[in-house]
């Protein structure tokens, strides 16, 4: 994790000086700040700050990785990785419910925008709980 949060934090840096600039040079050149610009810069920074911060605080809680050693060995990355879901149609149904909230939102639709949020929301749990569903056994019975 500590490449990651470096990576991460070296382009929020480059994008803070890039938001200043833009700042300047459109302030300079016509004389008025182009604020749409530098909002979508600001907010650049700002998420490639929050990337970059959840990894830190990741990396100070967990064993330095294979990735992290310098001296790691090719065979010290071998094993399981992790669970990789073989196939789920979440995915797909959450990017049509995101792609009719965005209609709703093209077309300013209210009700468009409601039942794509509704949707959205919905495909969301069930990607989330997708392997939770089923009756649960617990000691008790």
């Amino acid at each position: 994790m500590k490449t990651e949060w470096r990576i991460f934090l070296i382009i929020a840096g480059f994008l803070f000086g890039a938001t200043i600039l833009y700042a300047a040079w459109t302030n300079g050149a016509s004389g008025g700040v182009e604020w749409v610009g530098t909002i979508a810069l600001l907010l650049s920074f700002l998420l490639c700050t929050m990337c970059g911060g959840f990894f830190w605080f990741v990396s100070r809680r967990i064993d330095l990785r294979p990735e992290d050693r310098p001296d790691a060995e090719i065979a010290d990355g071998a094993g399981e990785v992790g669970f990789f879901s073989p196939g789920s149609y979440w995915p797909f149904g959450l990017a049509l419910a995101a792609a009719i909230a965005s209609l709703g939102l093209v077309f300013w639709q209210y009700w468009l925008i409601g039942a794509g949020l509704v949707a959205v929301v919905f495909a969301a749990c069930g990607l989330l709980f997708e392997y939770y569903t089923g009756t649960r056994r617990t000691a008790e019975h």
